[in-house]
């Protein structure tokens, strides 16, 4: 992506929403780009990576391959298998969570997609595990944020591990966590301080 003409040093130019839809106008036009981007090399079955395959007339799994003698489609091997998502779905889902600075919520998929939220947080989770991408992402809200200390009491402790530090979170790690009150999600993370700054950068990225 290069460089827009907008403000902001971080302004780039992409895909519309508008492009996208000219790109994909329905369910076909989403299933042969998935295709192209799993089989960049033409259709291989993925049970035994033979490129001996053909087109059946199985209603869900359109490719059989002929020395394993089963039938396959684009999502066996992939992100999308075990689900029955229309690849159009995919597709945007994909797109959102790509093209937004910190993801996307789960919340805001469900609604823009029309999909339950459960179900965007299963896309979601798919997505973000095949290309990576584990940074935050932000909530919908509202949203609960708190601190707490693990580790155990000094006094059940050997004399010879006691932190003999004083009273209170002495020798303990800090973790603040953030829970999103309407879907129950929640995002966790080890800190070195709970000074104003360090949680208030937590509670920006979520």
């Amino acid at each position: 992506m290069q460089k827009g003409k907008g403000p902001g040093r971080n302004q780039r130019t992409g895909i519309t929403i508008i492009a996208l839809a000219r790109m994909f106008p329905d369910e076909e036009s989403a299933r042969k780009w998935i295709e192209r981007v799993v089989w960049p090399d033409g259709r291989v079955c993925p049970r035994c990576g033979g490129s001996n395959t053909y087109e059946a007339t199985h209603k869900k799994l359109p490719y059989r391959c002929r020395p394993c003698k089963r039938h396959f489609s684009v999502r066996k091997g992939t992100l999308l298998e075990n689900s029955k998502l229309p690849y159009l779905k995919w597709v945007y889902a994909i797109y959102l969570e790509l093209t937004s600075l910190k993801g996307i919520s789960s919340m805001k998929l469900y609604r823009t997609i029309g999909v339950s939220q459960p179900t965007a947080w299963f896309m979601l989770q798919r997505i973000r595990a095949a290309f990576g991408t584990d940074r935050p992402y932000p909530m919908g809200g509202p949203v609960e944020v708190d601190e707490a200390y693990f580790g155990g009491l000094e006094k059940n402790k050997h004399a010879s591990k006691k932190a003999r530090l004083g009273r209170g979170p002495v020798a303990k790690t800090a973790v603040v966590g953030a829970k999103d009150r309407e879907t129950g999600e929640v995002s966790a993370k080890v800190v070195q301080s709970t000074d104003g700054a360090t949680l208030n950068a937590f509670v920006d990225e979520r």
